[in-house]
């Protein structure tokens, strides 16, 4: 079976559908973890396989989630990315009292302006929650290609737009991001 197969098995009470799922998806969101990870330090108690873990355990846990397809499951699989990384590094600055936090190039944000700057996973969570009150689509481009490592086509396939559109769109997310997370 392909995964949209198992997803609607799932979805339809199959539980061993769920665990099939796994190896089809494990490599893609080990991938997508590791990139959300990128610059993290050695000791970082936090590592791709433990995120990719509790995201997975996050998404099997949502047992009303009418998975339609592989991209829709992709696409949430990286928001639950996005809120794992943002719930541990607020534990970890409550911890630390400001230390710790992690940092994202902004060439992460795929050659953003200024490649060299770097900011914290809060500070990018808090900009996309700013940039979500006036554009929503803008912030879950940004959610789906940084965060879950969407290609423009499958942006473009998962927004329902073109892949035009989503290249725009991206050009200038990332430079409000770039604007907003250079200016704080």
């Amino acid at each position: 079976m392909d995964v949209t197969e198992l997803l609607t098995a799932w979805k339809n009470g199959d539980s061993s559908a769920g665990d099939e799922l796994l190896p089809l998806v494990y490599d893609e969101l080990h991938r997508a973890a590791a990139r959300a990870m990128r610059g993290e330090s050695e000791g970082h108690t936090l590592q791709p396989t433990a995120l990719v873990n509790e995201v997975y355990l996050r998404l099997v846990d949502q047992s009303r989630a009418e998975w339609q397809n592989r991209l829709q499951f992709f696409g949430v699989a990286s928001q639950v990315m996005r809120r794992v990384l943002v719930d541990h590094a607020r534990a970890r600055l409550s911890e630390k009292r400001g230390g710790g936090l992690r940092a994202i190039s902004l060439d992460e944000l795929r050659d953003a302006a200024n490649p060299s700057g770097e900011v914290e996973v809060l500070a990018l969570h808090e900009a996309l929650e700013k940039l979500a009150l006036f554009d929503p689509e803008q912030a879950r481009l940004v959610e789906l290609r940084y965060f879950g490592g969407f290609t423009i086509e499958e942006t473009a396939e998962s927004l329902e737009v073109s892949p035009a559109t989503v290249k725009r769109e991206w050009t200038i997310a990332r430079a409000w991001l770039h604007r907003e997370l250079t200016s704080s």
